[in-house]
């Protein structure tokens, strides 16, 4: 293995452990509101497969797991700058951390990976069991784009993410890097 490709995994395994903690940090329980309102309007979200979403669009892609139960593709109706997590939750998009780091990580989105559910990867084969910090071969990446333009490894979590109207928000899984980004 050259110094660049072990530079590049070093690089990406520590920023998919930064986004992995800071992902579940900001997630909250659905029983627990927020304590300052959120410009988020209460319609239900709607469908984003088709048309334009003026709200924000939220994707949840369990890349090469291809696990139907998380993955979703729905328009949240927001009218302002609005916080990743609210938005998530509007979606209803469940994350879950793990047992050494309840709030921290995400290891969990709609229940995918399932504690059974045995991960192919190039090392062989893993399963999550959400005890301490998931691989860092096998993880949920964020993903943000602007209304115009191109998908963009998001550099904030979902605590301090905050998206627009005509934005959209992407959850994505992802095994030895691949996929390496949103679908365009």
């Amino acid at each position: 293995m050259t110094l660049t490709k072990i530079r590049t995994a070093a690089a990406t395994s520590l920023a998919a452990a930064g986004l992995l903690l800071t992902l579940a940090a900001c997630s909250t329980p659905a029983a627990t509101q927020p304590t300052t309102s959120a410009p988020a309007s209460t319609a239900a979200a709607s469908s984003a497969a088709d048309g334009p979403c003026t709200g924000v669009k939220v994707i949840v892609d369990s890349g090469s797991l291809k696990q139907a139960a998380a993955d979703k593709s729905v328009c949240v109706p927001v009218d302002a700058k609005t916080p990743a997590s609210k938005v998530l939750e509007e979606a209803d998009v469940k994350t879950v951390g793990t047992t050494q780091y309840p709030n921290e990580l995400v290891c969990r989105v709609n229940g995918v990976p399932a504690a059974d559910l045995e991960i192919v990867h190039k090392g062989g084969t893993y399963k999550e069991e959400c005890s301490g910090m998931p691989a860092a071969f096998a993880y949920w990446s964020l993903w943000v784009k602007p209304a115009t333009g191109d998908w963009a490894y998001a550099q904030e979590g979902l605590a301090t993410l905050q998206v627009s109207p005509g934005e959209s928000l992407e959850l994505l899984y992802t095994v030895d890097g691949e996929p390496a980004a949103p679908k365009a």
